[in-house]
């Protein structure tokens, strides 16, 4: 089992990965974050991204607007810098996205730990149900993720989820 609490996985990963490990690493993205407890979250870190990817990091905060401060002032400057703050499932979060170097990056917080929230929680059950079906099964998510299907969904329809397959994903048994 892979710890995606530290980033260094990256470094022996596929192209994608040692890319992404070296872009947050030289312009010291985690770093800059790391009162927010980021985690690297998404289709990068298992192995299910398609050309246009991004990097997703999520964040805790405890306060909105510092968080929201912060984000403003080490990552403003970026290209195509934009923030907003949005309710998903009643939660307060706050989105970031930008680009640095070849990457699209988004950053997302709310005020529950990284380890508890869903992004997080989504890719750890993803990364099992990918060691356990294999790689055809990875190659599927991957073709259906390149037709415009949004990850969650994609695995809801080769695992025969039928309901809010966000919320069933984070039940399912491996």
């Amino acid at each position: 089992m892979v710890d995606f609490t530290n980033i260094s996985y990256l470094k022996t990963g596929n192209q994608k990965q040692q890319s992404a490990f070296l872009v947050l690493t030289k312009y010291k993205v985690l770093e800059k974050l790391s009162e927010f407890d980021p985690l690297l979250v998404g289709t990068i870190p298992i192995n299910i991204d398609i050309e246009n990817s991004d990097l997703d990091i999520i964040c805790y905060w405890t306060s909105k607007t510092d968080f929201i401060d912060k984000i403003t002032l080490f990552f403003g400057k970026e290209n195509g810098f934009v923030i907003r703050e949005t309710l998903i499932d009643q939660v307060e979060s706050v989105v970031a996205n930008f680009k640095i170097d070849i990457f699209e990056i988004e950053i997302f917080g709310q005020n529950i730990p990284t380890l508890h929230q869903n992004g997080y929680k989504h890719m750890l059950i993803e990364d099992q149900i990918l060691r356990k079906k294999g790689e055809n099964f990875r190659l599927e998510i991957i073709k259906l993720k390149e037709k415009g299907i949004k990850t969650e969904p994609a695995f809801g329809l080769l695992l025969g989820l039928t309901g809010n397959v966000y919320e069933e994903l984070l039940d399912f048994k491996v």
